[in-house]
């Protein structure tokens, strides 16, 4: 068996959660672990013999013969990482969001797509069977609806709570749900947002400036409509989900499970694939020079990021891109 040779840019949660699963995949030896923190890094190199740790990603890059990148960066340090793997040939995933803007994301598109490399995004939600299950049946009874929440907390890290460095909300969570509903929906343009900074509020962070809870309206190409609402004014996930209405038929899709109402109760199936596992063996067969199962590359990933960019503003930019002509209103004719 070929084995494929790894390195991986962070060294936090997701980092870990990754790492974690890579470790159990025949065929794949992780080699370099770069993190600013290097006692974060060293800490993760521990768990795998000959794991080598750095702080600095591109000395590990020029030190280690690494045949693919693991990119696991706070969202304002996405850009440089996946460029410099472009540079040397390196197939890489990262997690999203993929920047923090929508320049970035596009100058590392156009690296990508010149270079013809492999790469994948970490869009999980795509990789569940319960998404699958929704997908068959609005196939054949298209969404008319769509409405998208993301009701939880305000994550503890200092960059989450300044739109530079996390991209607020929209960009950096409600991100999931906007992918999942252009999976099932099909492509969208923004049609309006709101945005509510709560006067007074106590938050464990003085200077955020990221809304405390936003509202924003699109019209998908086949005529649907949608809002997704967004608020971490909680402390707790009390919904994070998307919810789809088309004849007949409504769909209750969260992470776990999905629930299918067609006036005959609320069953409800819950998803049992590993989804992380799944997006990182997809990308590491394909990146071996497998087959390419992947579900979410560059690519596709920059559609999306361009569709929360549009929906993180009042007075939101057309998303219709040169793949894509803006769409047009149909008004029930």
């Amino acid at each position: 068996m070929t084995t494929i040779r790894v390195a991986a840019i962070g060294a936090g949660g997701m980092a870990t959660r990754h790492l974690a699963n890579i470790g159990w995949f025949p065929g794949v030896r992780l080699v370099g672990i770069a993190d600013p923190v290097r006692a974060a890094a060293e800490g993760l190199a521990r768990l795998t013999a000959g794991v080598r740790a750095f702080s600095n990603w591109e000395e590990m890059l020029d030190s280690v013969r690494a045949e693919a990148v693991v990119i696991c960066v706070p969202p304002f340090a996405h850009g440089q990482p996946e460029l410099a793997a472009v540079e040397r040939g390196l197939p890489f995933f990262t997690e999203k969001p993929i920047a923090v803007d929508l320049a970035t994301a596009e100058r590392v598109a156009d690296a990508v797509a010149a270079s013809g490399l492999v790469t994948a995004v970490g869009y999980h939600w795509r990789y569940l069977e319960t998404t699958e299950r929704a997908a068959e049946l609005l196939a054949s009874n298209p969404a008319q609806l769509a409405m998208g929440y993301w009701w939880d907390g305000t994550p503890p890290r200092a960059w989450w709570v300044r739109k530079a460095t996390s991209g607020g909300q929209i960009i950096e969570q409600t991100t999931h749900l906007f992918d999942l509903a252009r999976h099932l929906i099909g492509e969208a343009e923004v049609v309006s947002s709101q945005f509510r900074y709560t006067p007074g509020r106590t938050h464990a962070f003085s200077d955020t400036d990221v809304p405390d809870a936003s509202i924003a309206s699109v019209r998908f190409d086949s005529g649907a409509i949608g809002t997704f609402a967004s608020t971490h004014l909680l402390g707790w996930p009390h919904r994070v989900g998307l919810h789809v209405v088309s004849d007949g038929m409504v769909l209750e899709l969260s992470e776990a499970e999905l629930m299918v109402d067609i006036g005959r109760g609320r069953p409800v199936t819950r998803t049992g694939r590993d989804p992380f596992i799944a997006e990182m063996r997809d990308f590491l067969d394909a990146a071996s020079g497998g087959l390419d199962l992947i579900r979410v590359p560059y690519a596709e990933a920059l559609l999306t990021q361009r569709l929360t960019v549009a929906a993180s503003v009042e007075d939101p930019p057309s998303t219709a891109g040169p793949d894509r002509p803006a769409a047009t209103v149909d008004e029930g004719r």
